[in-house]
C-alpha cells in the first residue's frame, strides 16, 4: 500500500521515522510518500516532497511573513496528494497545515489517520470539530486526551508515548560519557545543556536567556543542543559556547542540568531523569502572557507536568523567563539539593502513568488492518 505522511517538525520526523519502520514490518509492499525529514529518508528510502525545515514556522507573526512559503506548501501537497493518490493519508501533529490537507484528502475519498494529536486540549479546541469530520482514527501518546476527546464523544486510541520506547533504545546505544566528551572535545567537567528548541524563532527567543543564566554557573560547563537543519551560523549570533548538533538526547543523558524550551524535549529529558528548568520566552510581555492565561485550558504547558498533573518541573514563561527567575529555579536543582531529589522521584511516577509503549507498531498495525478491511467492505 502507499502512505502518504504529513510532518511539519523536528520531533514529528523522529516519531514518524519509527512509524515509518513499523509500516513496513506490517505491510511488505509499502511505498511511501512525505513531507518530513532526514530520519524519515533513513527510514523510507526516499526524499521528502517537502522538508520539514521549510515548514517550521510558529506563531501568528511568523506564519504571516512566511505565508506565500506555507500557501505555495500546502499547494504543492496537496496536488502530490491528488497526483499519487495513497491508501492512507497519515497526519503527524502541525494541525494549522495538517487538518487542511485532511479536509483535501477527505475530498479525495482517502481515508486519514491522525498519529499524536494536536494539543487542541490546550486551545483552538474548536479543532476537534475538524478532527471528527476528517479524521478516521486518532492514535493518541498522551493518557490524558483519551477523556478529552470521549467529552467530545469522539473515541481515540491511546497506544503509548513514542518517547518512553525510542528512549530506551536509544539508552542502550548512547556512548558512555567519557566517550561523548571525547566526541565533541568537551573536557571532562559538569555540563549545563541548553536545549533552545528546533525552529529559528524558539532559538531567537530562548538562547540568549539560557546563555545569561549559564554563565551565572561557571562551575558547569554550558553546552547548547543544535538542531538538526538549522544553521550552525544562528547559534554564533549569541553565544560562543560549543554547540553539539543532531545529539539532543545524549547531551542531556550526560548533562547534570538542563534548561530546555518547551515542548518534547522536556518529555525527553524527564524520561531521562535530568533535572531541567523549562523556558519559553516568546515575546516576553507581561501582556501576552495574561492573555495567554485567559486562552489557555491547561494549568501546566510543559509536557511532565501535564502529564503528571501537577507542578513537577518550573515552568519560566514569557516574562517569567529571564535570567534571575530561571536561575533562582536552577538553584534548587544543583547537585544534593532536595529539589534535585523530588523531581527525579516524580520523574519515576510520571513513568508510571505513561505505561509500556510500542506506540509505532500498534499505530502501524491498526491502520494497516483498518485499510485492509476498508478495501473488503
Amino acid at each position: 500500500m502507499k502512505y502518504f505522511l504529513s510532518v511539519g517538525e523536528a520531533s514529528g520526523d523522529i516519531h514518524a521515522a519509527a512509524l515509518i519502520d513499523a509500516l513496513r514490518q506490517a505491510d511488505s509492499a509499502a511505498e511511501f510518500v512525505y513531507l518530513g525529514g532526514d530520519l524519515m529518508l533513513q527510514a523510507s528510502g526516499v526524499a521528502p516532497l517537502i522538508h520539514y525545515r521549510e515548514m517550521a514556522y510558529m506563531g501568528f507573526s511568523e506564519v504571516i511573513r512566511h505565508l506565500p512559503q506555507v500557501l505555495g506548501n500546502l499547494r504543492r501537497a496537496k496536488e502530490a496528494l491528488q497526483a499519487s493518490r495513497p491508501d492512507a493519508l497519515i497526519l503527524v501533529d502541525y494541525p494549522s497545515f495538517n487538518l487542511k490537507l485532511a479536509r483535501h484528502a477527505q475530498k479525495l475519498g482517502i481515508p486519514v489517520y491522525y498519529y499524536i494529536s494536536p494539543k487542541v486540549w490546550a486551545w483552538k479546541e474548536y479543532r476537534v470539530k475538524d478532527i471528527k469530520r476528517y479524521v478516521r482514527r486518532l492514535f493518541s501518546i498522551l493518557p490524558f486526551e483519551v477523556q478529552f476527546f470521549k467529552k467530545h464523544d469522539y473515541d481515540v486510541t491511546y497506544v503509548g508515548n513514542p518517547s518512553v520506547e525510542e528512549i530506551e533504545l536509544r539508552m542502550q546505544a548512547l556512548p558512555e560519557r567519557q566517550a561523548f566528551l571525547d566526541a565533541h572535545q568537551l573536557p571532562d567537567r559538569p555540563i549545563l545543556a541548553l536545549v533552545p528548541g528546533s525552529r529559528q524563532g524558539e532559538i531567537r527567543n530562548n538562547l540568549p536567556i539560557m546563555v545569561e543564566v549559564a554563565q551565572r554557573y561557571p562551575q558547569f560547563q554550558a553546552v547548547v543542543a543544535g538542531a538538526p537543519g538549522i544553521d550552525g551560523n544562528i547559534y554564533g549570533r549569541y553565544t560562543d559556547f560549543p554547540v553539539v548538533t543532531g545529539v539532543t538526547f545524549e547531551l542531556m543523558r550526560h548533562a547534570d542540568i538542563a534548561l530546555v524550551t518547551s515542548g518534547t524535549a522536556t518529555l525527553e529529558a524527564a524520561l531521562l531523569q535530568t533535572p531541567q528548568v523549562v523556558c519559553y520566552r516568546a515575546n516576553g510581555s507581561k501582556l501576552s502572557y495574561n492573555l495567554f492565561k485567559r486562552i489557555l485550558k491547561i494549568n501546566y504547558v510543559s509536557l511532565p507536568n501535564l502529564i503528571c498533573d501537577n507542578a513537577i518541573v518550573a515552568e519560566m514563561l514569557l516574562h517569567h523567563c529571564n535570567a534571575d527567575e530561571v536561575s533562582r529555579e536552577v538553584d534548587k536543582i544543583l547537585p544534593q539539593r532536595e529539589g534535585r531529589k523530588q523531581m527525579i522521584e516524580n520523574y519515576c511516577r510520571m513513568r508510571q502513568i505513561l505505561g509500556g509503549s510500542n506506540a509505532a507498531n500498534a499505530t502501524a498495525e491498526a491502520i494497516y488492518n483498518d485499510i485492509k478491511n476498508l478495501k473488503h467492505t
